[in-house]
């Protein structure tokens, strides 16, 4: 099972966690984080995201990200599934999941993949209003939650 998962078509929660722990008699606790397409966003309704990305170097990027957080967190798993395409509003997005021995660092772990995939995985992000489809903005928030970690981003302007 890869570690990292860029795919069009959706993903089962239960069939990742399964495989994910699978053999692995060590595991204490399985984390999970599923992103979904928000109906509402900056006050305007959302129909649909459209998500592009560069094959090859997005998976690469988020390898990176996974190999930091076994550098800084005691896990024995990890698997990243990103969606992209087109996406309605309450699809599921992202997966992220963390197996360890305990569940402190499984929920950190967890975390900060997720802060990282915010600000640093090469991904486009179109959103569809009722005013019409535009492009998502890097969120000051997200530099700040990667910021706690050590790691600076600035990618919001």
């Amino acid at each position: 099972m890869s570690r990292v998962c860029i795919q069009t078509e959706d993903f089962d929660l239960g069939h990742e966690t399964l495989a994910l722990r699978a053999d692995d008699g060590g595991v204490g606790a399985v984390v999970a984080f599923v992103g979904t397409v928000r109906e509402h966003s900056a006050g305007e309704q959302v129909s649909a995201m459209e998500l592009e990305h560069y094959p090859g170097m997005t998976e690469a990027a988020i390898e990176a990200m996974v190999d930091d957080a076994f550098a800084r967190f005691d896990i024995r798993a990890a698997r990243v599934i990103h969606r992209v395409g087109r996406l309605e509003a309450r699809d599921q997005i992202v997966l992220v999941l963390v197996s360890s021995a305990h569940r402190g660092q499984a929920f950190q772990a967890c975390e900060f993949l997720m802060d990282y995939l915010k600000t640093q995985a090469p991904f486009w992000k179109k959103e569809h209003t009722p005013a019409g489809a535009h492009w998502v903005d890097a969120r000051v928030a997200d530099d700040e939650a990667l910021a706690r970690w050590g790691i600076v981003a600035g990618n919001a302007a």
